[in-house]
């Protein structure tokens, strides 16, 4: 890294003032190549104290990308690098490592820009050449901040409510300042009233802070409620059709699907068979998490049986383009193939989803609750039929859970909650068997029928997360109010694993909303688990492919022994039986040749001597 000026490594660790770093991704070089055709599809991560705070958009077959994307980053501690790492992007595949390097900011120089040239590593092969990352930086002070922190102080001392121990525990532990800010930073004004509450605080009475402002106020939940929803909007797309596409089998058709992927999130279109010009007609949704938009990567192929399927072309869609609370009609030519898909895309803003702190109960609220309570109230019977009911799920804590790290001794657990297609997360507690989230989500229930499913994982930093324990609740067999405790059960809910959760579950619904949806199609979800060879599956077909294999063997024996009068009685039996068959023999008895295997195996049950074993699976 080439840097110059002075260095902001005197500055006291403590320092409560924040900083903001505004970081611009220019272009990597030479990047290493890990695709087949000697290329690579770069996209870039930057984390921050093990989080991620920006990812970049990905140059498809570049090993000299140009990205020229800008971020803004608050830093509240200079001694914790800034970790970026470059990805090969593989569609439907775990991506491919491409290298990493660190940033100290330490090193920079307050209010200066700065162009930075970082040189890729791998642990595992330091000795590699694996290009280099051009980046411009500008670090500078936030004095919003920390003039609002000091006031924040002064009020602190002045509060008669909170103790000198609160006061201690909430300034003297820079860990706990930059944990907690991570945590609740979408907006100061929301850190700071979440963690009042959590001290004790009335939240009718919480005192509000802003970069231009400081002044007490009274807030209602559900605006602090709409301030801590985990994603800015939602994307609709409607795949309408595909024209003119490339023919890839031999009569000169394709049996085209489109893949869709928006970060994490993919979905599959469904197979139309032997047609060039396909009509899907199929809409879904998917979550948008950064309020500057995103990239829809989308890729048509042709499916083939048995074989690998043929590509056919790729195209994207670049959400920052496109104007909000509006429809777009999109005819998108194919790269690196033929023919044209034709999409309807709309970005709306997503209010029915969240996540909050204990502290935010709507339903403790009594103007709230009743606001809930008239919404889906039978005078409202006809208004917003496709909003059945509310859900509000308090994850609360869990016990006993797996050790999932190297060590054996530990997890790092965060909570997943999904309802059809909305998914909400928690935060993660490190090196911790018995975590408590204390986190409440709320969501919209589209299907009464709509089972509730809570996920806990172990998260790996470089690694996908390990799967801990899963529960299924249906949603009509809650019981409000009730603080309960689950039993963690696998992925396939047949048994238990190790570990229990609480949970408190509310559901307000109307019954005739409720009643129309159920004569309606259910709800396809979209966001799913890719799928993965379960060993146990394979090797139970397996036997049963043996089973089945094997009969068909010892019945050919068998007949093979009456020819060889291997027993005189039993092959004299045959001949009569086969001169009988072929004297009499018709074509309406064929099915009643089954009566006889039926009487046989009923002979077998009432004798007692059927010792088979039945496979109950």
């Amino acid at each position: 890294t080439s840097l110059v000026g002075t260095s902001n490594a005197d500055f006291a660790p403590g320092d409560p003032g924040m900083y903001q770093l505004d970081v611009t991704l220019r272009r990597g070089q030479n990047l290493a190549a890990r695709d087949r055709g000697g290329t690579s599809d770069p996209y870039v991560k930057f984390k921050l104290g093990g989080k991620e705070v920006f990812r970049s958009k990905t140059i498809h077959k570049n090993l000299n990308p140009v990205w020229e994307e800008k971020a803004s980053i608050l830093i509240d501690n200079l001694r914790e690098p800034l970790y970026i790492k470059v990805f090969d992007y593989d569609f439907g595949l775990q991506d491919d490592f491409i290298g990493s390097a660190f940033l100290d900011l330490t090193s920079l120089e307050l209010n200066r820009q700065t162009d930075v040239t970082l040189s890729l590593k791998d642990p595992h092969y330091p000795d590699h050449d694996l290009g280099t990352i051009l980046l411009s930086v500008l670090l500078a002070p936030r004095e919003e901040q920390r003039e609002a922190t000091m006031l924040m102080r002064k009020s602190w001392k002045r509060s008669s409510k909170v103790t000198s121990s609160m006061q201690s525990f909430f300034f003297s532990s820079e860990e706990r300042w930059s944990m907690w800010h991570r945590i609740y930073c979408p907006s100061d004004c929301v850190f700071i009233t979440l963690f009042w509450g959590i001290l004790g605080i009335d939240l009718t009475k919480s005192v509000v802070f802003s970069p231009l402002k400081f002044q007490t106020q009274s807030l209602r939940l559900s605006d602090l409620h709409r301030k801590s929803q985990l994603w800015r909007g939602i994307v609709s797309v409607t795949l309408i059709e595909g024209r003119e596409l490339k023919a890839m089998d031999a009569n000169g058709l394709s049996d085209p699907y489109v893949k869709f992927r928006l970060g994490h999130q993919k979905y599959k279109s469904k197979i139309v068979p032997k047609t060039l010009n396909p009509q899907w007609r199929e809409q879904f949704d998917f979550h948008l998490y950064e309020e500057r938009g995103g990239i829809i990567d989308i890729t048509v192929w042709d499916k083939d049986a048995g074989k690998k399927d043929d590509f056919i072309g790729r195209c994207q869609v670049d959400l920052s383009t496109l104007s909000k609370e509006q429809t777009h009609k999109l005819e998108m030519p194919l790269e690196e193939g033929e023919g044209f898909l034709v999409l309807l895309v709309t970005l709306t803003a997503s209010a029915a989803v969240t996540i909050s702190d204990l502290s935010v109960n709507l339903l403790e609220d009594p103007k709230e609750r009743e606001e809930i309570l008239k919404r889906y109230s039978p005078m409202s019977m006809f208004h917003n039929i496709k909003d059945v009911g509310f859900l509000q799920v308090k994850v609360i804590r869990a016990e006993a859970l797996m050790a999932a790290d190297v060590t054996g001794k530990d997890s790092d657990p965060f909570c997943v909650v999904e309802l059809n297609n909305d998914r909400l997360l928690t935060h993660t507690v490190y090196k911790n068997l018995n975590p408590e989230w204390n986190k409440i989500f709320t969501f919209n229930i589209k299907d009464i029928h709509s089972v509730l499913e809570v996920t806990v994982y172990d998260e790996d930093r470089d690694r996908s997360a390990d799967f801990l324990g899963k529960v299924a609740i249906p949603l009509l067999s809650i019981q409000n109010g009730e603080q309960k405790a689950y039993v963690l059960k696998n992925k396939q809910l047949t048994g238990p694993t190790k570990g229990v959760i609480y949970l408190e579950i509310d559901v307000i619904f109307n019954a005739v909303k409720a009643s129309i949806r159920t004569l309606m199609p259910k709800e396809q979800k979209y966001i799913e688990e890719e799928n993965r060879l379960s060993k146990q599956l394979l090797l139970r077909n397996f036997i049963r492919m043996k089973r089945c294999v094997m009969a068909l063997i010892n019945a050919a024996y068998y007949i093979s022994s009456c020819f060889d009068w291997d027993s005189p009685p039993r092959s004299l039996a045959a001949f009569m039986l086969f001169i009988f068959v072929v004297w009499n023999f018709e074509l309406y008895m064929i099915p009643l040749a089954l009566l006889l295997l039926l009487a046989w195996n009923y002979f077998l049950i009432v004798s007692g001597k059927d010792n088979r074993q039945h496979d109950m699976v």
